[in-house]
């Protein structure tokens, strides 16, 4: 285990962000890696709990195609702050350099749907999963898990709580539902990885999180909706949808213009539903303006 800190870089264009999110701003963080069940090994960092807890709720955070460990700063020291224990995975067969080779075989566009829809690289990512729970459960039993993810990751999060998919993803090692919670940072909707009404039979806490111009694979951002519209509501869950005005993709990653007004509202409406979700009947979202919230 070894705790580093890192330097601050710059924020870049929405172009360049999706070559550049793995070179992110660090703090201080524990680097570890976690044996998977297929023998390869899951790269993790570790932001501890800030409340001191003996045995502190987890989080687990997925991040989008070409990303790493290294995103998602913003997002898991926030869960620290709030007491969790807060893991962002690197999935290496969706990396940076998985991107960057299907980029330079397809192209721009094409690169970045062939990798999302690669069964391979999805399956990876549920064992990485997998491995980061087994690695957080050697530690202590979390009283509550909650699995995050954007983009790509949120596909991650769908299939793990139990969405169907036309990729040819099985379960094991999908619909595992292995946590309390889900958090879905602009989930892709119908088309290249999910059919229509893929998620009617997710039943547990599920936050949806997009923007007006999170612009999505196929549909436009409005598809992005869908798979919130699509859950089957269940008397007493928390299954909230937040649509921020102006908020584009990359901003849910913390990179773009218009990220230092949209990490404040995706921290905030995450601490709500995660609060929300821990009761035993879940309340309605406080509103916050900018953003249209919605529940079932």
């Amino acid at each position: 285990m070894r705790a580093f800190c890192g330097p601050r870089l710059g924020r870049t264009a929405w172009c360049l962000s999706v070559w550049l999110i793995m070179f992110v701003p660090l703090g201080c963080q524990e680097r570890e890696t976690a044996p998977r069940a297929d023998g390869q090994s899951t790269p993790m960092l570790v932001y501890r709990s800030e409340a001191g807890e003996p045995c502190a709720p987890l989080a687990i955070i997925s991040h989008g195609a070409g990303g790493s460990e290294r995103g998602y700063r913003y997002l898991a020291k926030s869960l620290a702050r709030d007491g969790y224990t807060a893991i962002v995975l690197g999935h290496r067969e969706s990396g940076f350099e998985a991107l960057r080779s299907d980029m330079l075989a397809h192209g721009f566009v094409q690169g970045i749907n062939a990798l999302v829809s690669d069964r391979n690289a999805e399956q990876a990512r549920l064992l990485d999963v997998g491995a980061a729970l087994k690695w957080a459960d050697a530690q202590c039993a979390a009283p509550f898990r909650v699995l995050l993810g954007h983009s790509m990751g949120a596909e991650t999060v769908m299939l793990e709580a139990g969405a169907k998919n036309v990729i040819g993803v099985a379960s094991p090692p999908a619909g595992l539902d292995r946590f309390d919670a889900y958090v879905a940072l602009s989930p892709e909707g119908p088309g290249i990885v999910f059919p229509d009404h893929a998620w009617n039979g997710i039943r547990k806490p599920l936050l949806v999180l997009t923007g007006t111009r999170d612009q999505s694979l196929k549909g436009g951002p409005e598809a992005r909706q869908i798979p919130w519209q699509d859950l089957p509501g269940s008397p007493g869950q928390c299954q909230w949808m937040g649509v921020i005005d102006q908020a584009a993709h990359m901003n849910f990653a913390g990179s773009g213009m218009g990220v230092e007004r949209v990490e404040p509202m995706v921290t905030a409406t995450v601490t709500n539903f995660l609060a929300g979700a821990r009761r035993p009947a879940c309340g309605k979202p406080s509103p916050i303006a900018g953003m249209t919230l919605q529940t079932k």
